[in-house]
């Protein structure tokens, strides 16, 4: 019986470098949350080395559990996870509000623990949402996640510092769309193994175009140590207080929601819908990988959308190519050198490589869309409204200034808001005071999909 594409064994070669595509494609996104922490605690040059490689051992081993998996625990599918950007602002938060610096990163450790526990806990019970994700709803979300990542790519393109003077300087756009251009001709030109490590290639090829333009900085490898290891507890003994573990916990929530929305959209495209069962080992996985994560010092675990994108595009869906993702993310924990390699990789090179990858996770999103219906009934309107609400944040990031911080970790998460919106609407107009139910319907107890047992 062949295996389905998930489950598919590539030959080592191509495993390996389709693995580092995957490395290369969500590297930044890793990396960025334990600088920004790590600069808000004050640490210095050597300690935030330190905290930035702990951050990828713990991302490779909660990428092990999401695709290798074991018992109940882990999607099994082509997942890379590693540190949530949603928890970066509560994270600053409880640093700043630590009288004693040298207790925020254990306070924080310790809050992390918790959220992680309660949430590996409350897994099967979140994951019986799966039923309120039919397709108008999962495309909507499909599409967010990908239009929400796109000025993650803009801003790469633009360089790596806002307030450097070359920052948008023609030269970095200049990168970021050769780069764009390598991975496009490689895609159309190409064929075979050539094709499918496109990104890969282009970011190769563009980081050799940045050196006359001495935009590739070497630095991180010749500064960076051979061996090392994330010693436990590193930064002291986690300290447990209720105010952060009750913000990490609403972090939790944010980040459990993305991770189904992840899970959903991910099954689409390698075509193995992510049913009930599915999402809770998903999610059990991205909880007890963040409850893990601080005894390593690390942070917040959960789905990375951006590696969907690398899916899509290249239509490799094997999770044992992430698995060898995760493979490089611990060596690259456990060897600051080889983590420095893929540093040097300029970040409008990245940029122009984003707009591929984050592009093509929008594109399957409206490839769902057609699939859901949109000419039924009231879902361009479910559609409509839950897409604006979803791109505030992007838009306008100020717009929900004047409310908590606490309520804001939800609010400007673009992913979470168009997701309750898009539920939300799906119920209203397309469920409740629908009488007539099929029989199946009444036996599971499930929603029934938009036209199923509506009268006319």
């Amino acid at each position: 019986m062949t295996a389905h594409p998930v489950d598919e064994k590539l030959p080592a070669l191509k495993m390996a470098t389709t693995g580092l595509q995957h490395v290369a494609a969500m590297y930044a996104g890793v990396v960025a949350p334990p600088l920004i922490v790590g600069a808000a605690v004050g640490l210095s040059g050597t300690e935030l080395t330190f905290l930035t490689g702990a951050c990828l051992f713990t991302a490779g081993l909660a990428t092990f559990l999401q695709t290798i998996g074991i018992w109940k625990i882990g999607a099994r599918l082509p997942f890379v996870n590693g540190v949530t950007f949603a928890g970066v602002a509560p994270m600053t938060a409880i640093a700043a509000s630590t009288k004693d610096k040298s207790d925020a990163l254990p306070v924080i450790f310790g809050a992390v623990i918790v959220a992680g526990l309660l949430g590996f806990l409350a897994a099967p019970f979140f994951s019986r949402a799966v039923r309120f994700f039919p397709p108008v709803v999962t495309g909507t979300v499909i599409t967010l996640i990908g239009v929400s990542l796109l000025p993650v790519a803009f801003g790469w393109a633009q360089g790596p510092d806002p307030s450097a003077h070359d920052y948008g300087s023609t030269t970095n756009l200049g990168l970021a769309a050769a780069t764009l251009v390598v991975v496009l001709v490689l895609r159309r030109f190409t064929r075979g193994f050539a094709r499918q490590v496109a990104v890969l290639l282009g970011l190769l090829l563009g980081t050799l175009l940045a050196i006359p333009f001495g935009a590739t900085d070497f630095g991180p490898v010749t500064d960076a140590d051979v061996i090392g290891f994330p010693t436990p507890f590193h930064f002291g003994a986690p300290q447990f207080q209720l105010a952060a573990i009750v913000s990490m916990c609403v972090v939790m929530v944010v980040s459990m929601t993305e991770s189904t929305a992840d899970m959903l959209a991910l099954g689409e495209i390698v075509e193995r819908p992510a049913d009930e069962a599915t999402i809770a080992a998903g999610l059990r996985a991205d909880t007890l990988g963040s409850a893990i994560s601080p005894l390593f010092n690390g942070f917040m675990c959960s789905a990375f959308a951006q590696n969907i994108g690398l899916v899509a595009m290249t239509r490799i869906r094997s999770r044992y190519v992430v698995a060898t993702g995760g493979g490089f993310l611990v060596l690259m924990g456990l060897c600051p050198t080889a983590a420095s390699l893929i540093a040097v990789v300029p970040r409008p090179v990245l940029g122009g490589a984003g707009v591929v990858l984050f592009g093509s996770v929008a594109a399957s999103g409206i490839q769902t869309l057609v699939k859901a219906g949109l000419e039924k009934g009231d879902n361009v309107l479910v559609v409509a409204v839950s897409l604006a609400v979803g791109i505030i944040p992007i838009t306008a990031p100020d717009f929900y200034h004047a409310f908590p911080q606490t309520i804001r970790i939800v609010l400007d998460s673009g992913i979470s808001t168009g997701c309750v919106a898009a539920v939300t609407l799906n119920l209203v107009f397309n469920h409740l005071g629908r009488r007539q139910k099929t029989q199946e319907a009444a036996d599971t107890g499930r929603l029934l999909p938009y036209g199923v047992g509506e009268s006319r």
